[in-house]
């Protein structure tokens, strides 16, 4: 298409401001996690251009962005210049949010990559998965994609249920940390290797590099849910993912104040079922026209959270990891536990692949994060009993929380996948899960202590 000469002084425009961008995105990679955490992209000269100084990054409030001229308009219609044309699209807040995560998911890497933040943590998944499930591209016949069992219990019905309604089945690795697990379910029809890790609630975990090489020998991609971990201690495309999902809901905004998502996906992903021009930015694409048309779009309100608590990431997950420490010593050691799930302890048979991922940026030490899960010695009954007799802890769904939470995901988070979805997944009645919060460890071990005793 010809475009006049208005249109095309934009462009060009345009292409001397990306260039300007690439090269200042390229200085930040020589800034340290807790700088571009509490920066993110938002610098001195942008505040003086358009935000009249102030030192934190504006809310956008205004459902779209006016042009100077028709010019304008129609070259950020055609997507030939960036613009934030409309909210469900792109907002300017949100961007500031999307670019901070993709510059702390590749950290210490020479990688680049590009994020989309939706609404919450399940439409991030629903918008990272579909596009490789497109029933009209190759491969009809057979279109399946292999997961861990051990996920959120959202994504297990999203994917065994919902996916499968779409004719693309899903198959469960049981055992993860076991290559040969995956390697046996993956055929020439797979379209991408998914997992979570840390898992929600088990703690399971999967050695990435591994499940890296064995997708890309397929051409096709790893996609991890890192929610738990956050990149403050697990970057899963420093390891060769090339798509990370977070629910932003969770650690990400451990202060509870919102509901989100996120995508972050690495420049140039491999995939042999989408085109180059797709694999080349895939959340850029997905922004500008699925997910333009769906519309999970997250709120400029909640950009503007989010930011904030991400600015003090690593210092928070390091102290909830530390306490979650001290809780686990506690649980494995108490007459009324039978087993404590937590990959910070020494004997979990999964310690060793965990030590090798999660460690905390800047700092050579390995932590764990703050979910473990613990079954008690008794039946369903004197678990919920257990549960009931907390008095500090919360009882909620929640997780990642600045506050201890807790849960019995066999009644709650996994409930809907039912029993035989649970047994595959490892979660039995007698299991509480807990996110341990940043109050003093003892007052967490001492609450736990006296439900203990109920039973």
């Amino acid at each position: 298409m010809e475009y006049s000469e208005g249109v095309k002084k934009y462009i060009e425009k345009a292409k001397k401001e990306l260039a300007k961008r690439r090269e200042y995105l390229k200085s930040l990679k020589k800034k340290k996690f807790d700088t571009l955490a509490v920066h993110g992209i938002y610098s001195v000269e942008e505040a003086f251009e358009g935000g009249k100084g102030g030192i934190i990054e504006p809310i956008f409030t205004s459902t779209s962005q006016a042009y100077k001229d028709s010019d304008e308009m129609e070259a950020a219609l055609a997507y030939l210049i960036p613009t934030w044309c409309y909210s469900r699209i792109v907002n300017p807040s949100v961007t500031y949010l999307e670019e901070t995560l993709s510059l702390l998911e590749t950290y210490g890497t020479p990688y680049f990559a590009s994020a989309l933040c939706t609404s919450a943590g399940m439409s991030a998944i629903k918008q990272a998965v579909e596009p490789f499930l497109d029933l009209n591209i190759k491969y009809k016949k057979g279109v399946n994609f292999v997961s861990t069992a051990q996920c959120y219990g959202g994504t297990f019905q999203l994917f065994n249920l919902r996916m499968n309604e779409r004719g693309a089945k899903v198959r469960w690795v049981q055992k993860p940390w076991e290559i040969k697990e995956w390697e046996k379910l993956v055929d020439e029809d797979t379209r991408f290797l998914y997992g979570e890790m840390p898992s929600n609630p088990q703690q399971s975990c999967f050695d990435i590099e591994e499940v890296a090489k064995l997708a890309h020998s397929y051409n096709i991609p790893l996609i991890v849910d890192a929610t738990v971990g956050t990149p403050a201690l697990l970057r899963p495309l420093a390891f060769g993912a090339d798509i990370v999902v977070h629910s932003v809901t969770k650690t990400l905004g451990s202060g509870g104040f919102s509901i989100g998502g996120a995508i972050i996906a690495k420049e140039n992903i491999i995939s042999k079922h989408l085109p180059e021009e797709i694999k080349e930015d895939y959340c850029l694409w997905l922004k500008l026209w699925p997910f333009r048309d769906s519309g999970p779009c997250m709120s400029p309100y909640s950009a503007f959270l989010f930011l904030n608590e991400v600015r003090t990431l690593r210092i928070k997950v390091k102290n909830f990891s530390q306490n979650t420490m001290k809780v686990a010593e506690f649980l494995k050691s108490h007459p009324k536990v039978e087993r404590v799930d937590y990959l910070g302890l020494e004997e979990h048979f999964l310690h060793k692949i965990a030590k090798k991922y999660m460690k905390l940026a800047d700092e050579d030490i390995n932590l764990y994060g703050h979910l473990l899960s613990f079954n008690i010695k008794g039946t369903a009954e004197d678990t919920r009993k257990v549960f009931d007799s907390f008095k500090m802890i919360w009882r909620a769904t929640d997780l990642g929380r600045v506050k201890s939470v807790a849960t019995i995901p066999a009644i709650s988070t996994h409930q809907q996948q039912g029993e035989e979805g649970r047994k595959l997944a490892g979660i039995p009645q007698t299991m509480i899960r807990l996110s341990v919060g940043a109050e003093a460890p003892e007052d967490i071990i001492a609450d736990l202590d006296q439900a203990l005793k109920k039973i």
